[in-house]
């Protein structure tokens, strides 16, 4: 089965430091051609990308264009948000109100795919992988 990467995974793809652990690059390196990358994930990255800090820093560690050129020159395959995504409701509701987990859910039941996360919020929820 093919996995929908969470958008920390979308950085770790991009190579930004520290967002990938040793287990999860070996994961994500050894399944290069399950591996879906939403436009949900650009979209989180860019609003991280123009949050700032109080101290200054951007709250988003690359540029979603930046990581877009690089997930684009890998063996990954992008995923559009189309108005059916949207409009999906979800089999089993999530217990918390983070529209970027809810999207990417969506996705997922819709296209047949296990979200790959390891937000602690969506354990259990029975559309998403973890990396043990």
């Amino acid at each position: 089965m093919s996995v929908l990467l969470d958008t920390h995974y979308v950085f770790g793809l991009a190579d930004s430091p520290g967002s990938v652990s040793r287990r999860e690059a070996r994961f994500l390196d050894a399944h290069p051609k399950r591996l879906v990358v939403s436009a949900v994930s650009f979209w989180e990255i860019r609003l991280k990308w123009n949050s700032i800090h109080r101290s200054g820093d951007r709250k988003g560690p690359a540029s979603p264009a930046e990581v877009l050129r690089v997930v684009s020159g890998q063996p990954v395959a992008l995923l559009s948000l189309s108005a059916t995504h949207a409009a999906t409701e979800l089999e089993v509701p999530l217990s918390h109100k983070d529209p970027f987990d809810e999207l990417l859910l969506a996705q997922a039941q819709s296209e047949g795919l296990k979200l790959l996360t390891r937000d602690k919020l969506l354990r259990g929820h029975p559309l998403v992988e973890v990396i043990e």
